[in-house]
């Protein structure tokens, strides 16, 4: 039994069947499934990290089934937004809008006490959301019960004021069980990277096809910079507006060649 190191530290036993479901999710066809796991089985080493695991995935996709690769990492691409939490903000608010929200990013508002920067502000019918955005920039950070608790006290300082309804944590990460505790205690809304099953952020990116920007790979970073500073976070807003691709100031061959890579994700399922 091969152990592997996680992004968190933590040693355990490499699982086939983790793999497989994560593979699986990626879309990665069936007949290419045993052939993953084969080229995983042959890199295999006493505690290898788990980002090696992935880059080894990566490798293979990149022969065998390039479209997958392109969902296979989304969960870094969500990492990319960084280094500050604004581009993740902006990105929660466009989830937010897929669903019917109407939104307002970094409002500050004054509460019974002091005053607060409200990451996101959400309003749809009858409800009013006061959202806590936190980005981390690495697999292995959770967001942990200070942030749930910070988030209920800011919560009840604005609630009567200006009459939101519930308030959540959005993280694109896993969150802490304390955290998780405290919050379902509370009536605080959670969705992280993997919670709730079924409206998870991975879920609600893959269902809505909401990919951010930092996904395509024809597009350098500093690139992606300019883009996520002009609040440019989807890829399905290049496929609307290629005009948005003027503020590159790139040569038409490369615009070409973005635009094909940001039509194929559109069109990934």
């Amino acid at each position: 039994m091969t152990d592997i190191i996680k992004a968190t530290g933590i040693r355990e036993p490499f699982s086939e069947e983790k793999l497989i479901n994560s593979i699986k999710r990626a879309g990665i066809p069936d007949n290419l499934q045993d052939k993953v796991l084969d080229h995983i089985r042959s890199k295999l080493y006493e505690n290898i990290p788990t980002s090696e695991i992935y880059a080894h995935i990566n490798e293979f996709l990149e022969r065998e089934a390039k479209p997958v690769k392109t969902k296979y990492g989304l969960k870094q691409a969500i990492m990319e937004l960084g280094p500050t939490g604004y581009p993740f903000e902006d990105y929660v608010s466009e989830i937010l809008k897929g669903q019917g929200y109407t939104t307002e990013v970094r409002s500050i508002i004054s509460g019974k006490c002091v005053s607060h920067e409200i990451d996101v502000i959400a309003e749809k019918n009858q409800e009013k959301l006061m959202i806590e955005a936190k980005f981390h920039n690495a697999s292995g950070i959770r967001t942990d019960v200070h942030v749930a608790l910070y988030t209920k006290a800011r919560y009840d300082d604005v609630r009567e004021k200006y009459k939101f309804t519930k308030p959540f944590i959005y993280t694109n990460t896993k969150i802490t069980s304390d955290a998780l505790t405290f919050a379902l205690c509370v009536d605080m809304g959670i969705v992280s990277w993997s919670y709730p099953a079924g409206n998870s952020l991975r879920d609600l990116i893959e269902r809505e096809k909401l990919y951010p920007i930092t996904i395509i790979e024809q597009i350098s970073q500093a690139q992606k910079q300019i883009l996520l500073d002009n609040h440019i976070v989807l890829v399905k807003d290049i496929c609307k507006n290629n005009n948005i691709l003027d503020l590159l100031q790139i040569q038409p061959d490369k615009i070409k060649l973005i635009l094909e890579e940001s039509n194929a994700v559109c069109s990934l399922g």
